[in-house]
């Protein structure tokens, strides 16, 4: 597989993260035929799988449904991860017909680790770069995440804890701060996916004030310095509108999109 063989990199991301089960504390992991539902997760439950076997019709339909019934009883959020190769051609109608609501699109990128991990992370005057471990960061981050969007983002501080209590090594937090006040700027986690090729980078928001100085692109390379002396050769990231041009610019490329259809009980 060449670094830029498109169909090879989605085959690896369909054969290899779409197949993880993440043992997660407090989480339920379920097979109901070819999907796997969790629930208990923070942040609402998930739906994934490789491919649908060829459902369709009723039985696809009797498939969403008990899906959705799954998370109405337990009163919970879920969402159905949908790809765009994924088939039928009709799966998003299908769920928005059983009350799955689509949510913003996002492109999921895949780049080598090695040209990225080369690359020296290059931040702005009176930024810095700190890995973290402490719920005291972790609540920091969730200060800096509620003043980008607005909403309530504490659930981030929770999974991260319990992640890195549970699991130490498969998770790394790095924050960007203002070395003169020492607030969080900006902030990025990368988990590394035991028993694949992959480390995938998660987080990325960044106070106003601070964007288009470098700190993104900084702490991308950072982690792709933590996946190289971990072992791992590719990263992967769902990639919003504003992030994605940034990291094609750095060297990933665009395998497929994805849309969450969210179920809201």
């Amino acid at each position: 597989m060449t670094e830029l063989d498109i169909p090879a990199l989605r085959a690896a991301y369909d054969s290899q993260l779409r197949a993880f089960d993440p043992e997660l504390p407090g989480v339920t992991v379920e097979f109901d035929g070819p999907v796997k539902r969790a629930s208990g997760m923070m942040g609402g439950g998930y739906i994934v799988y490789q491919d649908l076997g060829g459902l369709a019709g009723p039985e696809l339909d009797a498939l969403i449904a008990r899906q959705r019934d799954h998370f109405r009883d337990r009163s919970e959020q879920v969402e159905w991860k949908l790809h765009a190769h994924d088939e039928p051609a009709d799966l998003a109608e299908r769920l928005t017909a059983h009350g799955f609501e689509p949510e913003e699109l996002e492109t999921v990128v895949i780049g080598p680790v090695a040209p990225l991990a080369a690359a020296l992370p290059v931040l702005p005057t009176g930024v810095r770069l700190r890995d973290v471990t402490d719920r005291t960061d972790f609540d920091r981050i969730v200060r800096m995440e509620e003043a980008v969007w607005s909403d309530d983002r504490s659930w981030i501080a929770d999974m991260l804890h319990e992640e890195i209590t549970h699991h130490p090594t498969d998770l790394a937090v790095t924050v960007a701060e203002d070395v003169e006040t020492g607030e969080v700027v900006s902030a990025g986690w990368v988990r590394f996916v035991p028993g694949t090729a992959f480390a995938t980078l998660w987080g990325g928001s960044t106070l106003p004030a601070y964007r288009r100085r470098g700190i993104y692109r900084a702490l991308v390379a950072h982690r792709a310095r933590l996946a190289a002396a971990n072992g791992y050769t590719l990263l992967q990231v769902d990639a919003s509108a504003d992030s994605r041009p940034i990291l094609e610019r750095l060297g990933f490329v665009a395998v497929t999109t994805t849309t969450p259809y969210v179920y809201h009980p």
